[in-house]
């Protein structure tokens, strides 16, 4: 049986946005992509660990989400960590652009996935930075959890 390259349902996270940032509010974009990065989002080789999210002219663009060049691109492949414009309504952009322009929060992306259509999506979330205690109580939730589910399973 032929092994599928290319799978159906792609779910990529950023984990450790959670536990750096407290996620406020969450949107899905759209995202422009050239040539062979929808091949390479299809392989499941995108890190979204250092994107975030600014504006330029009223419009929004992701930077630092890295995916990986497609192995069987030609001379057309496209570069791995490029700015990607995201397709967003004016009035969302609008809405979003003032949101942050208060002072500590920040968009990034928390998620990229390929929606029932086939198109590229981008969730990305207002965020505010985390101070080290509240890491601390982070850790301390995770580990409660762990131990509950321990002890219910043994």
């Amino acid at each position: 049986m032929a092994e599928k390259r290319f799978s159906d349902n792609i779910n990529i996270r950023n984990r450790q946005a959670t536990f750096q940032y407290e996620l406020l509010d969450k949107t899905v974009a759209g995202i422009a992509l050239k040539g062979t990065e929808i091949k390479s989002i299809r392989e499941g080789k995108v890190n979204l660990q250092d994107g975030f999210c600014f504006f330029s002219n009223g419009e929004a663009f992701v930077r630092g989400i890295n995916i990986t060049p497609y192995a069987q691109g030609t001379h057309y492949n496209h570069e791995a960590a490029r700015e990607r414009k995201l397709l967003m309504k004016k009035s969302e952009l609008a809405k979003l652009e003032a949101r942050v322009e208060e002072k500590g929060l920040a968009l990034i992306p928390i998620r990229l996935f390929i929606n029932e259509r086939g198109l590229a999506k981008v969730e990305i979330a207002l965020a505010r930075g985390k101070k080290l205690h509240d890491k601390r109580d982070s850790i301390k939730e995770k580990d409660l959890k762990r131990e509950l589910s321990r002890v219910k399973l043994g």
